[in-house]
């Protein structure tokens, strides 16, 4: 068991693909990901993984993003990662949205102490 890496053609193209054998999963490994942040009107953060960054980015700011990005338009993006995979992102954007707001204004700021600080456990 492991990790295999095939190549696919699908739609006249040549994918990459990575199977992960012990979850019985594909995934591209050409295309990369990202986790995303936005600062909403409201001053709420919003926080989601996309494969196309620029296309998402024009969803949420024509209010086509979803519910909360359309009731709640962002103000800015805060915040970017990019990621080799959707998995990779969607795991980030997991991640942070557990955080407290402080540490995601940390993140934001690029102020790693702080993170640090904050992430360690109250006893």
């Amino acid at each position: 068991m492991g990790l295999v890496f095939i190549w696919v053609e699908r739609n006249g193209l040549l994918w990459n693909l990575k199977r992960d054998e012990s979850r019985g999963v594909f995934e591209r490994r050409d295309m990369p990901a990202w986790f995303y942040i936005l600062r909403l009107t409201s001053g709420k953060l919003y926080s989601g993984a996309t494969r196309s960054l620029p296309k998402r980015m024009k969803q949420h700011f024509h209010g086509k993003g979803g519910r909360t990005t359309r009731l709640d338009p962002p103000r800015t993006v805060a915040h970017t990662e990019e990621f080799d995979t959707y998995r990779d992102a969607y795991q980030r954007e997991a991640q942070v949205k557990r955080w407290t707001r402080a540490k995601k204004e940390a993140l934001i700021a690029g102020d790693i102490e702080r993170l640090k600080k904050l992430a360690k456990r109250r006893a």
